[in-house]
């Protein structure tokens, strides 16, 4: 028997990427990162973005953020152009990106004091989040006497500390060693369903994507755009071993492999140009 599907969100997108196209330009040169990428994003959704390097997911995560414009096309959240980095749009880097003289419990409110809550309003709420994402006991350390993994779910933190309804994770996991990646795809996974945030995740990993999305959205090689768009119809919690499991990481690993051979021929033409 299937597993049951999960039916797509009523109503209109949180997100709506339309035709974006962004070009770089360096040099008298042009280097095109994305072209004619669409996508509907919707309430509640983890979607995951999968492709080889160079396909260009970080550079549209960060036009998701506001922290670049495209060259061409229209990206909005709600009803709202995005043009600037937004308290509705909350990033996890891969690099951590905490302050190193800041405490956890002062990184973790670092986004609160911004709001100029009050101080008891702030420090229920970091004691709160403290506590989910087991960090409660090292609020007075600094980031440097953590581990990778502690530092990721300190950046997690205050990520969620912004209680953004959507939740920006460009490879988030891609410096840990395996056995920590899998406690902190559970983590997210927990957090994803808890919170009930939009999550938008950038990922290499094949087993990664399938085992934490709704939707895998497969890129093209250089310039982006969208190949293909896979539906994950596997109940929580997923099972690596499962037959669905693995009929889906054999297509998407035909779907990626694809590109990641046009990344090698592209390269190697380069070389052979510049010989």
């Amino acid at each position: 028997m299937e597993p049951s599907i999960k039916e797509q969100s009523a109503g209109s997108p949180v997100l709506r990427i339309d035709r974006v196209e962004k070009i770089f330009r360096s040099d008298g040169r042009e280097i095109a990162a994305l072209t004619d990428f669409s996508l509907d994003i919707y309430q509640g959704e983890f979607i995951c973005i999968l492709g080889p390097s160079g396909c260009g997911k970080s550079t549209l995560l960060n036009a998701i953020a506001g922290f670049t414009h495209p060259t061409a096309g229209s990206l909005m959240a709600g009803n709202k152009t995005i043009s600037t980095p937004g308290p509705d749009r909350a990033m996890v880097f891969q690099e951590y990106a905490l302050f190193p003289w800041m405490t956890v419990a002062q990184n973790v409110a670092f986004g609160l004091k911004i709001k100029r809550l009050a101080r008891e309003v702030v420090r229920a709420q970091v004691d709160t989040l403290l506590h989910k994402l087991q960090l409660f006991d090292f609020r007075d350390r600094f980031p440097k006497d953590l581990s990778g993994g502690m530092r990721q779910r300190v950046a997690i933190a205050r990520a969620l500390a912004l209680d953004s309804p959507m939740l920006l994770m460009d490879e988030p996991f891609g410096a840990l060693d395996a056995l920590t990646r899998s406690s902190l795809q559970d983590e997210v996974r927990r957090i994803w369903m808890e919170f009930k945030k939009t999550i938008i995740f950038v990922t290499h990993s094949i087993q990664e994507s399938i085992y934490l999305a709704d939707r895998v959205v497969v890129m093209t090689y250089r310039p982006g755009t969208v190949k293909k768009i896979v539906p994950v119809n596997i109940p929580h919690p997923r099972d690596m071993s499962s037959p669905w499991f693995v009929s889906l990481q054999q297509e998407l690993t035909e779907l990626v492999t694809e590109e990641q051979m046009r990344s090698q021929k592209a390269e190697e033409n380069i070389a052979r140009i510049r010989q």
